[in-house]
């Protein structure tokens, strides 16, 4: 049974308990502002006279840093500073090479060694005249050389068109089809900002989180948000480690949380709708208890909900750890491309087909008139045990023929993703067959829809489907039984890898866009043979002997 450790309080803390775990940990900040630990350099005087200081950079924004263990005299006001950003201190646009700039002590500590640093030219600043403005023009010009090249291949293509019709076919059709995500996504705007701001319920369910729940509370419980419309809510889905002992304590510096406890595993949807229904605010958001939620991810969110038609906002999910190896890389650049051009491309037609776990936000009436529906699905007579996210989608799609679910590019969170092969492997096992077996619900009903979405839907379910068949001729056919070549394939796959690569580096200016490629081929040659077994397999709910409900 449900074990409710706390009830919503009548009076809020005056102030919300903060701490650094997000960025801008004081509002009163006018830039936002990240923990750091790295050593600076600084620089007195000149000639003869210059002098050089060592110190530690605690705190940094664009336009200044806070430095510690340094003993500046206090006669000198006008310094030079060299130092270079570690991978995920800041945003990656910033972790580029090392900076040299000019700057003023604006406020110094003796006591504790201390001293506040302003800038004289904001980093971005500096960066916009030089590396950002390289990175554009060339990410600019890969893009419109991989087009063109593209292009005329699919002309060349028409051409040979009648020499091998299938594979001709499949080759344009899923050209012009991955070209158009592109083209829909440039049209793609954000929900204009709202003034009026809704009360709102975030939901955390969590299964042996131990290792990551506690930050993903603390970063939810100090969103940018109005005090008394936040409510939180944490659910341990019956954890056998020490889950549940880390959100108790979360909640004894932050006792708005309110807890529920499983005394058994009951699988994610169990969790999420017990929140769902313990929530009385107009608007409730589900956040994966992996991830880690920017601190005006809910502020933006919020504001789609101004139109009516408006049911459900799915956010922008970024990989947390980005920087830990060669895997996490490649899935950097496949998150920021399936969120910001595939489901931006989806949501200018109002009809995004997976609001992603990491950060979705539903209006409370619509989610609760397909809550049971939700919870006791079924496959084959198997309860369907993961897919939780894109399976709620079709829900609310089916059940409001005409209402919209969309995506805000503001809202954004980050997820922690696998770094390990194994772990990698099954994680998207799990998805092909909730993609499989949820397209093929959607099917049944997506015809209803904006005629160009609905076609845009079915020929993103049918190309990838073909695709295992598709590589098998390329790869194995053509060249070992037709003696033909396999390059002008490759030549493809390198292509629509240097779209995709591009379109992050103009997007990110980060020097991870280079693992859009490789990823590409790691795809087509690996990922792409879980899909035959995924859809054989369709029907079951684990991967192994036992599910674990997140």
């Amino acid at each position: 049974m449900n074990n409710q450790e706390s009830n919503f309080p009548k009076e809020k803390q005056e102030r919300r308990l903060r701490s650094r775990a997000r960025p801008d940990y004081s509002d009163r900040r006018s830039s936002l502002r990240f923990v750091s630990n790295f050593p600076v350099n600084i620089y007195v005087g000149k000639g003869t006279d210059a002098r050089v200081y060592h110190a530690t950079a605690r705190d940094i924004s664009d336009g200044g840093l806070l430095l510690e263990n340094v003993d500046i005299p206090q006669t000198e006001t006008r310094i030079r500073v060299d130092f270079s950003i570690p991978a995920s201190t800041m945003p990656e646009e910033f972790v580029h090479g090392k900076f040299r700039l000019e700057g003023q002590i604006i406020r110094q500590d003796h006591k504790k060694q201390q001293a506040s640093i302003a800038f004289q030219q904001k980093m971005s600043s500096r960066l916009a005249e030089s590396t950002w403005k390289y990175m554009s023009w060339g990410a600019m010009s890969i893009m419109f050389l991989t087009v063109t090249i593209v292009l005329l291949i699919k002309f060349q293509n028409i051409y040979f068109f009648w020499f091998d019709v299938p594979v001709f076919l499949y080759s344009l059709t899923v050209g012009f089809y991955l070209l158009s995500r592109f083209v829909f996504a440039a049209f793609y705007r954000s929900p204009k900002k709202q003034d009026s701001l809704p009360a709102v319920t975030i939901i955390i369910p969590a299964f042996n989180e131990e290792a990551s729940i506690e930050q993903t509370l603390i970063h939810a419980l100090e969103a940018a948000y109005p005090d008394e419309k936040l409510h939180i809510i944490a659910v341990n889905d019956g954890s056998s480690d020490g889950t549940l002992k880390v959100i108790q304590k979360v909640r004894e510096k932050y006792p708005e949380l309110v807890i529920i406890d499983f005394a058994e595993n009951r699988g994610k949807r169990q969790a999420l709708a017990a929140g769902a229904q313990l929530a009385t605010s107009e608007v409730v958001i589900f956040v994966d208890s992996d991830s880690l939620l920017d601190p005006d991810a809910i502020r933006n969110i919020v504001d789609g909900f101004a139109d009516p038609k408006v049911i459900a906002i799915t956010g922008h999910c970024e990989v947390a750890n980005a920087w830990t190896n060669f895997l996490t890389k490649m899935q950097a650049v496949r998150y920021f491309i399936g969120f910001r051009v595939l489901k931006a491309a989806e949501s200018v037609f109002d009809t995004v087909t997976c609001l992603s776990g990491p950060l979705a936000a539903y209006r409370r009436t619509h989610l609760m008139e397909v809550s049971d529906m939700w919870i006791k699905q079924t496959f084959l007579s198997r309860p369907a045990t993961f897919g939780d996210d894109r399976s709620l989608t079709n829900f609310l799609l089916e059940k409001n023929k005409k209402a919209k679910v969309i995506y805000d590019s503001r809202a954004v969170t980050r997820t922690i993703v696998p770094d390990k092969y194994w772990k990698f492997f099954r994680q998207q096992m799990r998805w092909k067959r909730s993609w499989f077996r949820e397209s093929l619900r959607a099917c049944l009903f997506i015809w209803r829809k904006q005629p160009l979405m609905s076609l845009s839907f079915y020929l993103g379910f049918i190309l990838p489907v073909l695709g295992p068949a598709i590589v098998f001729r390329a790869m194995v056919l053509v060249p070992f039984f037709r003696n033909g070549s396999p390059l002008t394939y490759l030549l493809g796959i390198f292509l629509m890898s240097t779209l995709m690569s591009s379109t992050y580096l103009l997007a990110k200016k980060s020097r991870l866009w280079i693992y859009g490629t490789p990823f590409c081929f790691f795809y087509m040659f690996i990922l792409v043979w879980q899909l035959p077994w995924a859809i054989l397999t369709f029907w079951r709910s684990t991967w192994g002997t036992r599910g674990q409900g997140l």
